[in-house]
């Protein structure tokens, strides 16, 4: 009797463990899809003009090509927010951050774009307003990986900055983030002043560097809590 009792409940497992297998590769199968549904959205949504006409009032020296850039780099942070699910992202641009607000006061098409952008209303968190410094530096740190990961870009050894870390430089943003592959480099136009993007990858503590050389060992990036303006933050969890 205890050798049939066994034999029922190894005949049990036996069709048990193959159907497990099947729903979560099922489920996995179905996120999967979800997902890039939700990245095509994101790549093929076409921001309303007067957005774009709210950054150009803001940076009136930004020509159109110089706004539309803008709105690239703020689908590549809808995309960062996408693949992080509900960790926070710091947002590595000033500019890239006006736009996103400005969408936010859409109120209507911002929650409509979120739910289908990430299946939820994507809240802003504003820098000041996060729990710890240490919540603004995972998000930048994040931020960094998943934008590598995007462009394709080694992010421990960069050979360039994502194009969202690149934009407030390259468009002469007066109040923008500006970021240094490597802030002990004497020859970088960002040297002392910059952020020190290259360092952000790094295994262990990573520091960073604004307003004094690198050597030092401190720096406001990593010291402060994020991106070093009143308006930088960040997408997150509800």
């Amino acid at each position: 009797m205890l050798d049939d009792a066994l034999f029922g409940l190894t005949g049990m497992w036996v069709r048990i463990v193959p159907l497990a297998v099947v729903t979560v590769l099922l489920v996995v199968l179905y996120l999967r899809r979800r997902q890039g549904r939700q990245l095509a959205f994101i790549q093929s949504y076409e921001f309303h003009p007067t957005l774009k006409r709210k950054v150009k009032e803001r940076y009136p020296h930004l020509d159109a090509q110089d706004v539309e850039s803008v709105f690239v780099a703020l689908r590549d942070y809808f995309t960062l927010c996408n693949r992080a699910r509900r960790r926070m992202v710091a947002m590595p641009s000033q500019v890239v951050d006006v736009a996103w607000h400005e969408f936010i006061l859409f109120t209507r098409a911002y929650e409509s774009f979120s739910r289908k952008a990430v299946g939820r209303f994507l809240h802003h968190t504003p820098t000041e307003a996060m729990p710890s410094p240490t919540l603004a530096q995972e998000g930048i740190k994040r931020a960094w990986r998943l934008a590598c990961a995007n462009e394709r870009i080694d992010p421990k050894a960069p050979k360039r900055l994502p194009r969202i870390f690149s934009i407030d430089t390259r468009l002469a943003i007066p109040d923008g983030f500006r970021y240094s592959l490597d802030c002990r480099d004497r020859a970088s136009p960002n040297y002392g002043s910059g952020y020190c993007a290259g360092h952000i990858g790094c295994a262990s503590g990573c520091f960073g560097d604004s307003g004094a050389p690198s050597d030092t060992g401190s720096g406001g990036w990593f010291d402060g809590f994020g991106c070093g303006g009143d308006s930088g933050g960040g997408c997150g969890g509800d």
